[in-house]
């Protein structure tokens, strides 16, 4: 079960005034993302390095949007990791359940919300963006923009004309963090993740036509935060329909 941060409902805003004011405009890159690619880690897990390595990889891509989602279910064994958010272990359940599959593991990398494969496993992955671009693609247009201190998402219509339904999530991510382990499996490493999520929040509902969601931008990101994402899934666990990137770091 997805928990709905109480947060979300107070950084939505209905319109915007500005007065003697010179607004200031920061868009996303541009969206030409064939996957998102999300990998579930965690720092107590000796499989996990190799994964965490490769995720940099695909940050690289201009094709794919690579995120970190750091779990807690390895925290038993002699370490807590420190990103990690049991909202993390719980997407990823969602997913096994959705896939009916039930597989739930580290290192995962789930593509599209569609397909996983082991995140340590390039060729696989790769087979899998190239499949899930074509079988199950990010299709739903988004724009990503801050103007004058509002966070502006503009999600297109669906491609085909017909009704749709799913949530608009905005993922709030630090870009790298480098950790010193210091119990567990990979005690005495100095590990660097990447693309690290570290708060992600439902901000609205789609259903199909071109909508726009204004929030305050203060109200969702941190003062330190690198970068945002917004992804755009149907149900719990299904498919990403649409995703967008924009760094915050200048």
């Amino acid at each position: 079960m997805l928990h709905i941060n109480l947060r979300a409902l107070a950084t939505l805003v209905t319109a915007v005034t500005a007065v003697n004011a010179v607004p200031v405009t920061v868009n996303a890159e541009p969206n030409q993302f064939k996957a998102v690619v999300e990998l579930f880690t965690s720092q107590g897990c000796s499989s996990c390095p190799p994964a965490d390595a490769l995720l940099k990889s695909y940050i690289n891509r201009p094709d794919v949007l690579a995120l970190t989602f750091p779990v807690d279910y390895w925290d038993y064994l002699g370490w807590k990791d420190t990103f990690a958010s049991p909202r993390f272990s719980e997407r990823q359940r969602a997913y096994a359940k959705a896939r009916g599959d039930g597989s739930v593991y580290t290192p995962q990398a789930v593509i599209n919300g569609r397909t996983h494969a082991v995140g340590s496993r390039k060729k696989i992955i790769d087979k899998s963006i190239i499949a899930m671009d074509r079988l199950s693609p990010l299709s739903v247009p988004v724009d990503f923009r801050i103007e004058d201190k509002m966070m502006l998402i503009d999600v297109g219509p669906a491609p085909d004309g017909k009704a749709g339904s799913a949530t608009v999530w905005v993922a709030i991510v630090q870009k790298s963090g480098r950790v010193s382990i210091g119990r567990g499996e990979n005690d005495g490493q100095t590990l660097t993740y990447y693309n690290i999520v570290r708060e992600l929040t439902p901000v609205g509902m789609w259903t199909g036509e071109k909508d726009t969601i204004r929030l305050d931008t203060a109200s969702v990101t941190w003062p330190k935060s690198d970068a945002c994402a917004v992804l755009v899934q149907q149900g719990i666990g299904g498919p990403i329909i649409g995703a967008a990137w924009m760094g915050l770091d200048g």
